[in-house]
């Protein structure tokens, strides 16, 4: 069977191959720390070091995880050996969010050591972090509707919150899902009280879609997998806020 090789590294500098050899030795000592002593300290000092540290990239670049995602195979860089490095940092724009994968670290041993959802690349694009702690996005635990005489305000999400590599993928995605014409909102909820005030992302998805509920919960479940965590979205009647849905 042959390898498809998707990345290229040819065109690039030198100082664009290269991370910062200061995190890549701490990332290199923390994995090498027992799963079963990886604490919150260890996952802190992780996250902090790992989008700047280098990378082998694995022979086989892409794996289908059980999930049933696609993620990009990186694996802790050799010593003494030439090898075809990758800073995640550096292949975000040009590379990662365009490609619609995540990342897997060490994906070849019997435990990955770290799995990045698309999602979790997208934020850290947008926001210099893989996870999302505060926002003004709703909590999970609320009510995904919208009740007939609630106030919302209603627009679009701007390149900030959905940049356009991630609206093509999910786009590209709900598509082959049976999702014929995407399109997406955003909703502001109690927005004329600060301390209240909830953002949600609202797709024209409802149950009628599909034969069962079942198949509608997993297709608003797999979008998760695309957004950043702290994101929250919902699934509407298109004909539910008049003029508020957009394509995608």
């Amino acid at each position: 069977m042959s390898t498809i090789h998707l990345f290229n590294d040819s065109e690039d500098s030198t100082e664009n191959l290269l991370g910062d050899l200061s995190k890549t030795i701490i990332i290199n000592s923390l994995i090498e720390v027992p799963f079963h002593e990886r604490d919150e300290k260890w996952v802190a000092e992780f996250l902090e070091n790992i989008g700047e540290s280098t990378f082998q990239l694995a022979d086989s670049e892409v794996i289908i995880g059980p999930d049933g995602y696609p993620y990009f195979q990186l694996e802790n860089a050799p010593k003494d050996q030439n090898f075809q490095a990758f800073v995640i940092k550096n292949r975000l724009k040009s590379f990662l969010l365009k490609k619609g994968m995540g990342i897997a670290i060490n994906a070849h041993q019997e435990k990955p050591d770290w799995i990045f959802s698309y999602g979790d690349l997208v934020n850290f694009h947008l926001n210099n972090e893989f996870y999302t702690d505060d926002s003004i996005f709703s909590k999970k635990t609320e009510e995904a509707h919208i009740n007939k005489d609630e106030q919302i305000l209603v627009g679009q999400p701007s390149e900030t919150i959905l940049p356009q590599d991630l609206r093509h993928n999910l786009r590209e995605y709900l598509i082959n899902m049976g999702i014929k014409d995407p399109k997406i909102m955003l909703i502001a909820r109690n927005y004329e009280d600060e301390n209240l005030v909830s953002q949600d992302l609202v797709f024209n998805i409802t149950p009628t879609m599909f034969q069962t509920e079942k198949d509608f919960k997993e297709i608003m479940s797999s979008i998760s997998w695309f957004l950043p965590r702290h994101y929250s979205y919902i699934g509407v009647d298109e004909q539910t806020v008049e003029n508020g849905f957009m394509a995608l």
